[in-house]
């Protein structure tokens, strides 16, 4: 089997960023029909662009056009999935059942991908959905492993989200944003009213919070249960997120095919990908039912990660000498990490600073300054720059 490392891409430049560090496939939304209004999201123009870039690498595109559609919404629908299949995308993801009529009545060649949104959980509903056409389920992110297995049962190609962000309500399903914010979650308006804090009384605040889902330890698993297409939630987060978990997510499934695959590295990816990220992760449905421990209740505060320190703009080989953009605080004395698809991650003690006109500076500390730094290693555009939070693995 042909497994993809499904990733986000909330803009151009974070789809460049997840294809570079080992995506099989990215998915995005245009500036309509899509769940994620806040993200920058692609004009027309950029789709096609994107269509074709991703294609010059042999990768697949997905676009979602998953909004609950009300009356209003309907307008330019089936001139967008006309366009869609005119720029050959790989395959649409949807959750309303009027897409897939447009898309039968108009005899359109797209491959449809039922969304999350639809709450699959059972083997049954899946084989309605196949017998309407329907290529590929995404499972609800509630399903436990043998609920997957079943799923994998009909022959459907099956993809599973494996990290990032929960929902409190079943996959997305949740109107909390409609009655708080007045603004509709289900046609991408999520507020993320679960993350909230609320106050109790004077002394506490409580929320409903999940923890993200982290299925590192079950990759395997839903490999040999010949889980096809293996997703990455994050089309808002940045693309230091999205570099680290690529990353990490396509080592674990080279290392699954190569039989290399061990305790060591598994522990070492956790430690990594909960540091990347602002919240704690667990497994959630996959092997037992959530209780207390996979949620927060009280008094949570999400901090900004300051993680990522720059990323590499170019190196020059005779001087030996980094050109990177700033991101975060560093100085002289730090010992950081680089990373990169083509570079092994090694630690780097930062001995100088140079600004852009070769002035010396005790510190990078503007944001996205382009500044230089001597290392000895070669180092590749498009590495990134990040504080050492553990020792890389031997």
């Amino acid at each position: 089997m042909n497994y993809e490392l499904l990733v986000p891409a909330g803009s151009l430049e974070k789809l460049k960023i997840a294809i570079l560090y080992g995506a099989d496939a990215v998915y995005l939304g245009g500036k309509e029909f899509s769940l994620r209004a806040n993200a920058t999201n692609f004009t027309l123009e950029e789709i096609e662009y994107a269509t074709k870039y991703v294609h010059s690498y042999s990768k697949k595109i997905y676009i979602t056009v998953n909004i609950v559609f009300h009356e209003e919404n309907l307008k330019g629908l089936k001139k967008y999935l006309q366009f869609l299949e005119k720029i050959k995308v790989d395959g649409i993801i949807f959750s309303d059942i009027v897409v897939l009529k447009l898309v039968k009545e108009n005899h359109l060649n797209l491959d449809l991908c039922l969304s999350t949104q639809m709450s699959v959980t059972n083997k049954d509903h899946a084989l309605f959905w196949k017998k309407l056409g329907v290529k590929r389920i995404v499972a609800a992110r509630e399903c436990s492993k043998k609920t997957i297995e079943s799923l994998v049962s009909t022959g459907m190609s099956i993809e599973v989200f494996i990290h990032g962000a929960m929902c409190v309500s079943y996959s997305g399903q949740c109107v909390l944003s409609n009655y708080c914010t007045l603004r509709d979650s289900n046609r991408g308006g999520c507020a993320q009213v679960c993350r909230w804090l609320f106050d109790i009384n004077k002394k506490h605040k409580f929320s409903i919070m999940p923890k993200d889902l982290n299925m590192v330890r079950y990759i395997k698993e839903l490999m040999n249960m010949n889980v096809e297409s293996f997703k990455i939630e994050g089309r808002m987060r940045s693309i230091y997120y999205i570099a680290t978990v690529t990353l990490i997510y396509k080592n674990i499934m080279k290392k699954v095919v190569n039989n290399s695959l061990n305790d060591e590295y598994i522990n070492y990816a956790i430690n990594i990908l909960n540091r990347c990220a602002n919240r704690e992760s667990t497994p959630q449905f996959f092997d037992k039912l959530p209780n207390y421990s996979e949620q927060y209740y009280q008094d949570r505060d999400e901090l900004s990660n300051q993680d990522f320190l720059g990323l590499i703009k170019n190196y020059d080989n005779k001087k030996k000498i980094i050109t990177l953009e700033q991101r975060n605080f560093f100085k002289i004395g730090d010992i950081v990490q680089i990373f990169g698809p083509k570079t092994e991650t090694f630690d780097l003690k930062i001995k100088k600073i140079w600004d852009e006109d070769d002035k010396k500076l005790k510190a990078a500390n503007h944001p996205q300054m382009i500044v230089k730094i001597p290392c000895d290693v070669e180092v590749h555009k498009f590495d990134m720059m990040r504080i050492k939070v553990f020792d890389k693995l031997k």
